[in-house]
């Protein structure tokens, strides 16, 4: 329990600093001058284009790499595989990835004129799969150099779990997104992120007829699939049931609802 409340704790802290660069007043954090025109090309350059950002990424990937030598560190051998590691620090990763997404929302409210919402969208991804591709590097390498003992079969299911932790980041970005349209203030619907997704998994999880739909509705019922590594045609239909619920669906109504108040940019 040490090393999750060591690991909790540094991911607290990465969120602190995000919140921090959110809360800044002009020119400072994540308010530096972000030009939006509303294609594709800019949409990717503005999800990593402030100092706040990069920063973000940076202490989002060292949460994990301090997860990883802490569980490999902790862990019984029989734990020490790719995707007992990869379980737990793609999870922990997640929280903080939605959070790309909502602050790329948040410059369209700043742009000067109205944009296109679809390439803000898009463009979550490349955090995500930055942050989901170099999870799987480090928990590859932490495993490959890990001085203790492992598991007989510590590279089981890797393939499969390495796609699937790219899959979880893309899903956690576009819930950021989603939420972002939905709900103007970047805190509330960062938190948002967070109580949604779990509050509606444990509201399910506490009635036994409803239990199995966790993995139908809720992102972190399809997270504990894809992370398993034991996917089925069953279990790729409950994924992608969640993608189009917390991915296209929350996006769509997000748009939708900004189409109908008539966002206007701020100034």
């Amino acid at each position: 329990m040490g090393p999750r409340r060591d690991t909790t704790a540094g991911t607290l802290r990465v969120i602190a600093a995000g919140a921090r660069g959110m809360r800044a007043g002009p020119g400072r954090g994540d308010q530096e001058a972000v030009e939006v025109d509303g294609t594709t090309r800019d949409a990717l350059r503005r999800s990593l284009g402030t100092r706040a950002r990069r920063w973000l990424l940076v202490g989002t990937l060292l949460a994990g790499l301090l997860a990883a030598v802490a569980l490999v560190a902790a862990a019984a051998p029989a734990d020490r595989t790719f995707t007992e590691l990869s379980g737990t620090v793609q999870s922990l990763m997640s929280v903080t990835t939605p959070l790309f997404g909502i602050l790329l929302v948040r410059d369209l409210r700043r742009a000067p004129v109205r944009v296109p919402v679809l390439p803000t969208v898009l463009a979550v991804g490349l955090p995500a799969v930055v942050i989901g591709v170099v999870g799987v590097l480090i928990c590859a390498a932490t495993l490959a150099l890990a001085p203790a003992d492992v598991a007989d079969d510590p590279w089981r299911f890797a393939g499969t779990v390495a796609v699937g932790s790219v899959l979880v980041q893309i899903v956690a970005g576009l819930v950021g997104t989603g939420l972002g349209l939905l709900l103007r203030s970047v805190v509330v619907a960062f938190l948002a992120t967070i109580v949604l997704p779990l509050g509606l998994f444990a509201l399910l999880g506490a009635v036994d007829a409803l239990r199995p739909a966790q993995p139908w509705l809720t992102p972190f019922g399809g997270v504990r699939n894809l992370l398993s590594g034991e996917m089925s045609v069953l279990r790729w239909a409950q994924w992608l049931c969640v993608l189009l619920i917390w991915g296209v669906g929350l996006n769509a109504v997000g748009a939708a609802l900004r189409d109908r108040r008539g966002d206007l940019p701020s100034r």
